[in-house]
């Protein structure tokens, strides 16, 4: 099935009128009842690539998790709800998707462990120890890589990054780009179209 067109949710302010819409997922045992909204990334739905990320995986142990191009926050505040030990910044350059983010955290009682900003607002010097991203595509090759190589090298020595990347959009190739930017990454799963993809820091 196709997916819906988006109206610009890799802008920082959508055109389309903003109206929230109600999302319910099971994400690693644990029920999430989060709002999502016009001009963000699958509103009202669980999108697929996402879905098979969260089937195919473990929750992370915890520390510092980045969620990036966190839409309306269902990875990061999954890893929040699922591991009381994880500390969760989402990142999104579309300010209507940090809003809703940040809401749904306050809803579920996890403001206190997840907060949602766009890129500016992370301090500089902030590392993770885990990177979780159902990253842009559609932003095209360029803007993708330039995205992955601000935030990568976030990550602690050791740390690993998961991707979820459809396999037609150019999962394979990316898995080999991002070993030759001294990233070794492996595919830890495939279905449904999608790869899962595991990246380390050196």
């Amino acid at each position: 099935m196709a997916e819906p067109p988006e109206d610009h949710y890799f802008t920082a302010d959508p055109s389309v009128p903003f109206r929230r819409i109600p999302v319910t997922a099971t994400v690693w045992g644990h029920d999430l009842a989060l709002t999502s909204g016009s001009g963000v990334f699958a509103q009202g739905r669980l999108d697929t690539g996402t879905a098979v990320l969260f089937r195919e995986t473990d929750p992370p142990a915890g520390g510092r998790v980045l969620d990036l191009g966190c839409g309306y926050g269902v990875i990061g505040l999954a890893v929040a709800r699922a591991v009381p030990a994880a500390t969760v910044t989402g990142v999104d350059v579309n300010e209507r998707a940090v809003l809703l983010a940040n809401e749904n955290a306050a809803a579920l009682g996890l403001a206190d462990r997840f907060t949602a900003t766009t890129p500016g607002g992370v301090p500089a010097g902030a590392t993770f120890d885990e990177l979780w991203s159902n990253p842009p595509i559609r932003i095209g090759k360029a803007a993708l890589h330039k995205l992955l190589l601000t935030w990568l090298p976030r990550l602690v020595p050791g740390g690993r990054a998961v991707l979820v990347v459809g396999r037609n959009l150019g999962a394979d190739s990316l898995q080999r780009w991002l070993g030759e930017q001294g990233y070794p990454t492996e595919r830890i799963a495939s279905a449904k179209g999608f790869r899962v993809l595991q990246t380390l820091r050196p």
